[in-house]
């Protein structure tokens, strides 16, 4: 029995650590694509990403449980009303993926998902009536300055960051009033917004075979790729998710804004100064308190004047 439970951990690990070692490596994909439209890389991105997971949910047999979900969202509208606003966010939240990687802000990214799971706590508290407890209070004031620090020092806002951490926390937040699987729901989302996709490529090219790039066979592959690319890591990480504690899945988020920094600094030659070192060690601070705040230990030694009314993560 327990070795039966070990086994089982250790693929959600493996799992978990291999969604996020893909999304880390996903600049490197979107970058193979740079002279192609981010606009464009993104509709292809939303058209096949639903085509390849309808055939995943075929292959499945899990046709019949998209069926039934789609029947009861369309019957209730509070739930169609979340996943159509997921599916505008996750969309918001993929093209300033892909248009800062082609634009050479790769750094900007690994800051927006190094600050998502802190953005996602001012949520559950704007929305979900939940409160901070001490640590986390300071884990969130530490980012704050962080970013600010970076405002001050060169004079602007770092809006994609802030863009892709806040568009990726209200995705989550829907889907958790949603209440959907992790393949259902990225089916429906992307179903909602396929035929938006095929529209915009319909119509701002005078042919199909131009829109889908089929003079140049790489970069129809590629495009081809992207619902690969999409999809393979949130199987991964729905796989994970269900096997390790979410703790564990806590430590793991931090692999892919880690990489995505390495790749900015050391493969595109983005610039990292002093100002940039001072305000990323502030929030790798925040989310070390942040992911400890969690432990036995840490809500001990907490004062007791700032108790959360309901636990985040829960």
């Amino acid at each position: 029995m327990k070795s039966d439970f070990n086994k089982e951990q250790a693929i959600g690990i493996m799992s978990g650590a291999g969604a996020y070692l893909l999304w880390g490596i996903l600049p490197l994909y979107w970058k193979l694509v740079s002279e192609v439209p981010s606009e464009v890389v993104l509709a292809h991105r939303i058209i096949w990403s639903f085509a390849f997971m309808i055939v995943i949910l075929l292959m499945l047999g899990k046709a019949s449980t998209l069926w039934k979900d789609l029947i009861t969202i369309i019957k209730q509208p509070k739930k169609m009303t979340s996943i159509t606003f997921a599916s505008l966010f996750i969309s918001i939240n993929w093209f300033a993926f892909i248009w800062a990687v082609n634009h050479d802000h790769v750094i900007q990214t690994s800051l927006g998902y190094y600050i998502n799971p802190l953005i996602s706590v001012l949520l559950g508290i704007l929305f979900l009536k939940e409160r901070l407890s001490f640590w986390q209070f300071i884990s969130v004031l530490l980012a704050t300055i962080g970013v600010l620090n970076l405002v001050f020092q060169f004079g602007e806002i770092p809006w994609v960051s802030l863009i892709l951490a806040v568009s990726f926390g209200l995705y989550g937040l829907l889907k958790k009033t949603a209440r959907l699987g992790a393949m259902i729901g990225l089916t429906i989302e992307t179903l909602l917004i396929t035929p938006f996709a095929i529209g915009y490529l319909v119509f701002t090219y005078n042919s199909l075979p131009e829109a889908f790039y089929a003079s140049n066979t790489t970069t129809m592959l590629l495009l081809l790729g992207a619902g690969v690319v999409t999809a393979i890591p949130l199987l991964l990480f729905a796989t994970g998710a269900n096997r390790i504690s979410l703790s564990m899945i806590g430590f793991l988020q931090y692999i892919a804004p880690t990489l995505m920094l390495i790749q900015g600094i050391f493969l595109y030659g983005e610039s990292f100064t002093s100002h940039h070192a001072v305000s990323f060690t502030l929030i790798w601070v925040a989310l070390l308190i942040f992911t400890l705040s969690r432990t036995k230990l840490f809500r001990r030694i907490q004062p007791g004047g700032l108790q959360r009314k309901h636990s985040y993560e829960s």
